[in-house]
């Protein structure tokens, strides 16, 4: 490392520049999760579909891959218009020439809530795991404040990313990190925006899709923004950006220059603030986006079916669940693992307890009862988690007496009153992700948040990148 700054750094640090903020935005999330566990589909133009069911025409577009989009498919559109502009692959045939050639034909798929969760629960395990502070905006879509982590002091090199960045800094090599171990760890693409404030990094990532990776460095923000239509500023939906043109305001630039006076008239508060966007003043601050519902970790492992491997994992697994949980002062009533079967064969058990415990030995207890089940399975990934999370200051800080069920399976959510023929032994390794990193957050069950200027530009729910939310996971 060169161990300088990059210019206009060291100018910028009273007003908050120095911040490091990643925006992260994964790419046709749902059918991306469908490519993942059939990755026949690699290429192919997808269209998943709500209320959709196969050989049906009703219900509408959740999302469309960018090869569906190509032929017009758009998030939101009926499916029956869809077909129109994308026939069915089924309904190809090379021999009829009144069937649709094969070759302008895409896969329509019916939306699977539960498996994209699951997938998304993966995503957000490695952003908790890179970063300490995190705003999830939707199941897709997340921001960062990584500044404790990384800088955008200069590396050796030139910035191998798209955007502005001339010079590699610490901060593009640590949002490429991120990239990498979402791609690996949860079998997915994301695209990156890296910035000095949330809303240039929300432009960025939306800047090189799929799959991309935006450094748009301090000092840099303005000319970045200057060229780019009033559309791309983060907030300016429709309706906003047809009120500017109609101010003959069509570019971030012309944004950036236009009467605050006129704008706050035209469209009240926002208008001065969209302007300060415009020219990269944006002092918002990425707040997490309220208490978790569930602590977790995970770990990736080779693909084993030995018992003591996956013992010492998931006694590693508990032992650092049920740490984090006191640290935070919370007691939680419901214990559950993951066990991940290849290729991807997601496969959770829990199990509820009479009342709110902190109980480290109860947890690994209860674990080793569920991954009984799986006692003769090949898994790649184990995790154990804690949820129905209780905040509040409590004396019952232990269950004195319960023990789980001895029945060996614990597939449901009900407290075992029974008692296991020998208590199971305790165990302690430190667990990797597989490739010798550190264990990762497996966080799912926790409830999605729309950014509320979006939501309201919109007039709907809808994430960003085209994509119709999953809603809350509670």
């Amino acid at each position: 490392m060169a161990g300088g700054t990059l210019p206009g750094t060291a100018a910028d640090e009273a007003d908050g520049s120095d911040r490091v903020v990643f925006h992260v935005d994964m790419d046709c999330f749902y059918a991306s999760c469908e490519r993942l566990r059939r990755p026949e589909l690699a290429g192919e133009p997808v269209v998943v579909g709500m209320g959709y069911e196969a050989g049906e025409s009703i219900g509408a577009v959740a999302t469309a891959s960018y090869e569906a989009r190509a032929f017009g498919v758009e998030s939101a559109m009926p499916i029956s218009e869809a077909l129109d502009l994308l026939p069915r692959r089924a309904n190809a045939d090379p021999d009829d020439p009144d069937a649709p050639d094969p070759e302008e034909t895409g896969r329509y798929l019916p939306v699977d809530l539960d498996f994209y969760k699951e997938v998304a629960g993966d995503v957000k395990a490695v952003l908790r795991d890179c970063a300490d502070v995190i705003r999830e905006v939707s199941v897709d879509e997340a921001y960062l404040d990584v500044s404790d982590r990384t800088a955008w002091d200069v590396a050796e090199g030139e910035s191998a990313a798209a955007g502005p960045a001339e010079a590699r800094t610490l901060a593009e090599g640590y949002a490429r990190h991120v990239k990498q171990r979402i791609e690996r760890e949860a079998g997915v693409p994301a695209s990156v925006g890296v910035a000095p404030n949330m809303s240039t990094a929300k432009v960025a990532s939306d800047a090189d899709k799929p799959d991309g990776l935006v450094v748009v460095p301090p000092g840099a923000v303005e000319s970045f923004l200057a060229p780019l239509s009033t559309a791309e500023i983060h907030g300016v939906g429709p309706v906003t950006e047809r009120t500017l043109a109609e101010m003959e305001i069509e570019t971030a630039a012309d944004l950036a220059a236009a009467d605050p006076d006129r704008l706050a008239d035209e469209l009240g508060e926002r208008g001065p603030e969209l302007r300060r966007r415009a020219r990269g003043d944006d002092d918002r601050e990425v707040t997490p986006t309220g208490l978790p519902k569930s602590l977790s970790r995970e770990s990736s492992l080779s693909p084993t079916a030995d018992e003591e491997t996956k013992r010492e994992t998931v006694a590693a697994l508990s032992a650092d669940v049920a740490r984090r949980a006191r640290e935070r002062g919370c007691l939680y009533r419901t214990i559950g693992i993951k066990a991940v079967e290849p290729p991807y064969d997601v496969n959770t058990r829990a199990r509820s307890l009479p009342g709110p415990v902190d109980d480290p030995e109860l947890v690994e207890s209860v674990a080793f009862d569920l991954l009984a089940e799986f006692a003769d399975d090949r898994v790649r990934k184990l995790g154990v988690r804690v949820s129905n999370l209780d905040f509040a200051e409590s004396d019952q800080a232990t269950l004195g007496g319960f023990e789980p069920g001895g029945d060996g399976g614990g597939a449901g959510d009900d407290a075992g009153d029974g008692r296991p023929s020998a208590r199971a032994p305790r165990t302690r390794s430190v667990a990797t992700d597989g490739d010798g990193g550190k264990l990762t957050d497996w966080v799912g069950g926790e409830p999605t948040e729309v950014d509320e200027e979006e939501a309201g530009e919109r007039g709907t729910s809808e994430p960003g990148d085209g994509q119709a939310s999953l809603g809350d996971w509670a």
